[in-house]
């Protein structure tokens, strides 16, 4: 089922049992992706694009929970973090530990003389297999160093 199809099956849901939290949340998300059809017509909403939407809500929203408990707000702290969870909701599966180690050990293999130097090519390689995963960059990074190093 195509991502918007599910988020309007769960506003729907959402209105129906009044929980209003689930519902902005999820208008939210529908509003994000419809934006992105809007400004890129040419484009198509892939899932690679939906998961990039995604990761982006969540960063805004952890970088706001960040700033309302600076400013005293726990409150709105709170509902932030609330957001993220549901968000994750529509987010695929982290890899495992194992899996990403996987990755790193045959982009290193792939990249002949893999170095520091060329850890771009081995991170590009490393992602390329982990595709339709949801994946922390900068955790990548760092593990692919510390296998670089």
């Amino acid at each position: 089922m195509p991502l918007l199809d599910r988020i309007q099956t769960d506003m729907v849901a959402a209105m129906k049992s009044q929980n209003a939290a689930t519902l902005d949340t999820a208008r939210m998300i529908k509003t994000a992706l419809q934006k992105y059809k809007v400004d890129n017509p040419t484009k198509p909403l892939d899932e690679a694009m939906e998961i990039q939407i995604l990761g982006t809500l969540i960063k805004q929203r952890h970088e706001s929970a960040d700033m309302f408990r600076k400013g005293g707000r726990e409150e709105l702290a709170l509902k932030e973090e609330s957001e993220i969870k549901l968000i994750e909701g529509y987010m695929p599966a982290a890899p495992t530990d194992a899996e990403v180690d996987a990755a790193i050990a045959a982009a290193i293999a792939e990249t002949p003389g893999a170095s520091l130097k060329q850890m771009g090519v081995v991170m590009k390689a490393a992602q390329a297999k982990l595709t339709g995963k949801r994946v922390d960059g900068k955790a990548l990074s760092e593990r692919v160093r510390a296998k670089l190093s």
